[in-house]
């Protein structure tokens, strides 16, 4: 297939990317390197890969662009950390709001013209911020409260917008919910605020980055956001971009939805231990706790199920080579200067 993918320069996407060329897919990407800056991807110079510099709110360059795809996965967005969605409350609401209409706009459009076939969505484990029920199943997504923050709400807006262009223009859409992607080639974002955590700057606002960078400078004890025990399911991007891939080739995706995560679930002050012994090994780890954001959501575990059921997908990375490999990324990042 064809594949269009909206956000191509960002985190998860280089993942998608990736995963999408080495199964043989031909993919256009776009992106306006508004979040990190121009960017670097290793399958830039992929015979069956085409990067358009481009804002995606350009109705008529993403209508051009998919008219001549199979898919869209539309993962374009204005995305970050805790503090960035504190930071930019009304900013990604409007703007994430401006983004997802131009690229419905677009798939209705070449949807009609013939030849785009779905749009697969990626939404967010911040639409379940207000869940009770652990798992949580994706039938959740209608009976749970809305979500708190204007970040998650926005999201939960996303998948209105699915199911309405379904419902009224009759285009076939896939849900994906990645959950807590954590992984390697993240930079500080451009308008990232600097914040203080104990004695260590930070710009990055991921808890594992975070983590690892306050760790690697030498704090001790280490400061966390809140008491640490908040929980979440820390999913590799490879594993996300598989499921992903899933929703764009399995004709059993159509028109449905899958929170794509592993089951495992991770308490803060756990993965924070795993950082710190993977950096100092047997030292013995000492922890501080710092004000906790008002969106620190303190339960996120989803029902992972369905997905297997539906798709095959299951997550297999675990989370501790998931911190050997971000602490290692990391280290190297700060040998560079680069954080």
């Amino acid at each position: 297939m064809k594949i269009l993918v909206t956000g191509a320069a960002g985190f998860i996407a280089g993942y998608v990317v990736a995963e999408l060329l080495k199964h043989g897919h031909q993919v256009v990407g776009i992106d306006n390197f508004s979040k990190y800056g121009p960017v670097a991807k290793a399958h830039d110079g992929h015979p069956d890969y085409r990067f358009v510099f481009g804002d995606c709110k350009d109705v008529g360059l993403m209508t051009e662009l998919a008219a001549d795809c199979d898919r869209i996965i539309a993962g374009a967005a204005m995305i970050g950390g805790i503090s960035y969605f504190h930071q930019y409350a009304y900013d990604l609401l409007a703007e994430n709001e401006r983004i997802t209409a131009s690229t419905f706009d677009a798939a209705i459009a070449a949807h009609r013209a013939g030849r785009l076939s779905r749009i697969v969505v990626l939404s967010s484990s911040m639409v379940f911020e207000s869940a009770s029920i652990f798992p949580t199943p994706e039938s959740e997504i209608t009976r749970a409260p809305p979500p708190a923050s204007s970040y998650g709400f926005q999201k939960l807006a996303v998948e209105y917008f699915a199911r309405a262009a379904h419902q009224q223009y009759g285009l076939p859409f896939t849900i994906a919910r990645p959950f807590n992607c954590v992984g390697v080639g993240e930079g500080k974002a451009l308008g990232d605020a600097e914040i203080m955590s104990g004695n260590v700057k930070l710009s990055m606002s991921h808890v594992l980055p975070d983590l690892a960078q306050k760790v690697l400078k030498g704090q001790d004890p280490l400061h966390i956001l809140g008491d640490g025990g908040q929980v979440r399911c820390y999913t590799h991007g490879s594993d996300l971009a598989r499921g992903i891939r899933l929703c764009v080739e399995r004709d059993e995706a159509l028109n449905d939805d899958f929170n794509l995560s592993t089951p495992e679930p991770t308490t803060v002050l756990e993965l924070a231990a795993l950082v710190w012994r993977e950096v100092h090994g047997d030292r013995p780890f000492r922890h501080a706790s710092d004000a906790p954001f008002e969106y620190d959501v303190q339960r996120r575990v989803p029902d992972t199920a369905k997905a297997a059921r539906v798709l095959g997908f299951a997550a297999t990375v675990p989370v501790a080579d998931s911190v050997r490999e971000v602490v290692g990324w990391v280290r190297a990042e700060l040998a560079a200067g680069r954080l």
